[in-house]
């Protein structure tokens, strides 16, 4: 799978998991976010995502998001990355922070970069099968410089837990507008918007940088403005304290609610094939991952993971049924 030029991938890691809490929690009782952890034992889901994200940037375009306070869990497990691409937050401030600070920093070195953002939190069966849609994703990113290019995700059952995302024409590109969002929808609903050929939100994302930097300042002009002088700042001298002050005062933003949603005109979905994908967001959609069959070649992977994860999911889940 080559590279494409100019194209940039971003991993997000940046989030606390909390809602998994009940599975991540370590011996001494910390609550390990669950990036830094594993379905069965093999490689972390951010190592997993490190490598998807290599099916269309080379390593010295992968880029990572995470949050100080999780230096300990991030610091081992991203050692094979060049410095400058672990962007890191002073807090955790939501995903629309965060994929701001990531663009800004990649602007300053690619003004024309293209950039595809993966959360670090998901699980997939048929790595091949997504590889082929952000493939298609950061390909198209090149022909819509100003759209955003969602990867919409052939649903594998009517999964009420879910987003849809409702496609409408198919340009001449192969994109298809965006009508609208379905959230967790009832399953009958969800049902019937499988029926419609809507697809799974996978918070996978592609867009221009310069565009997307234009739809975020937008909703967020004051933010966008202070945390550019703020990257401005560290990258010419290295100072984080501009950076800090100004994480301080930041609220939460949520970027799918804040920056996507009411954007639609500008939207575009590309499909991926079913592949067996889920986000592993609460502790009963881990328990149902863990009932699907293994990944292809999963003993082979787990034998070759550099830094192991820090917690076994399939193996906390067990040991909770036996205390239970």
């Amino acid at each position: 799978m080559r590279p494409y030029r100019q194209t940039w991938a971003v991993v997000l890691a940046a989030g606390d998991g909390t809602r998994l809490a009940s599975l991540t929690t370590d011996s001494r009782g910390n609550a390990v976010p669950k990036q830094f952890c594993s379905l069965h034992g093999e490689s972390s889901l951010l190592q997993d995502a490190l490598q998807r994200a290599r099916a269309i940037a080379p390593r010295e375009r992968l880029c990572v998001i995470v949050a100080e306070r999780h230096r300990t869990y991030w610091q081992e497990a991203l050692w094979s990355l060049p410095e400058r691409n672990v962007v890191v937050q002073p807090r955790n401030c939501g995903t629309a922070h965060g994929i701001l600070l990531a663009v800004l920093h990649i602007l300053v070195r690619d003004p024309q970069a293209h950039v595809v953002f993966l959360p670090a939190d998901h699980y997939v069966r048929d790595e091949a099968a997504l590889a082929r849609g952000l493939e298609t994703a950061a390909a198209l990113t090149k022909r819509n410089s100003q759209n955003l290019l969602l990867l919409g995700i052939e649903p594998d059952e009517p999964d009420p837990e879910l987003g849809y995302i409702v496609p409408g024409e198919r340009r001449v590109d192969g994109a298809r507008a965006v009508l609208h969002f379905v959230e967790k929808p009832q399953r009958e609903l969800a049902r019937e918007l499988m029926g419609r050929g809507a697809l799974w939100n996978s918070f996978i994302f592609a867009a221009h940088g310069a565009a997307l930097l234009e739809m975020l300042r937008a909703r967020l002009p004051e933010t966008v403005a202070a945390m550019g002088r703020a990257v401005g700042q560290y990258v010419r001298d290295r100072h984080h304290e501009s950076l800090s002050e100004l994480y301080s005062t930041l609220e939460t933003v949520d970027f799918s609610r804040a920056i996507v949603q009411g954007a639609e005109a500008r939207l575009r979905v590309v499909t991926a094939n079913a592949c067996g994908w889920t986000d592993l967001g609460t502790p009963q959609r881990v328990i149902e991952a863990l009932q699907r069959p293994l990944a292809p070649a999963l003993s082979r992977r787990a034998a070759t993971v550099a830094v192991p994860a820090l917690i076994n999911l399939a193996r906390q889940h067990a040991r909770l049924q036996r205390t239970a």
